[in-house]
């Protein structure tokens, strides 16, 4: 029995739509296609995600999405050049504690969305976050909102 009935019967539907019949072979072979993928995802991805701290996340979902709103209205006055100083663009290293691989993926997803920015590197061994920054005014800034602002509310979340 799957622990993932949505994502199969997606797969099946999505089976039938590519396959434009319903005939009885094609709901087979789409069966069969569907249970085969979940089959595969759950081989691929172990370890399921079990976050807590429900407002913890809330408090970190209103800051991203002000963070978003922020960066938008940055990234827009560095293109329409309204900006007196150029921007300098980096490259900041940063050490992270997060282990779980829900919260780093968060993260990269937190930092990905984040016009400005971008998740360029992660070494697992060292643990150390390569982040490319349009506009590296202060590292020091960028280093504490990455660290404050998203990594503690993550391992709050997930760890």
């Amino acid at each position: 029995m799957s622990r993932r009935p949505l994502l199969e019967g997606l797969l099946l539907a999505m089976w039938l739509i590519v396959n434009e019949s319903l005939a009885l072979h094609h709901w087979l072979l789409g069966t069969a296609f569907a249970l085969g993928i979940a089959a595969l995802v759950r081989a691929l991805r172990p370890q399921i995600a079990h976050p807590r701290r429900l407002g913890v996340a809330l408090r970190l979902s209103w800051h991203v999405l002000c963070d978003v709103v922020r960066s938008n209205l940055a990234v827009g006055r560095i293109i329409l050049g309204t900006l007196r100083q150029q921007p300098k663009i980096g490259f900041l290293q940063i050490p992270l504690e997060m282990r779980d691989p829900h919260g780093l993926a968060m993260l990269a997803v937190i930092i990905t969305a984040t016009p400005g920015t971008v998740w360029a590197g992660h070494d697992p061994a060292d643990n150390v976050l390569t982040l490319h920054v349009l506009d590296l005014q202060d590292e020091a800034a960028w280093l504490q909102t990455i660290k404050q602002r998203y990594e503690r509310p993550l391992m709050e979340i997930f760890e």
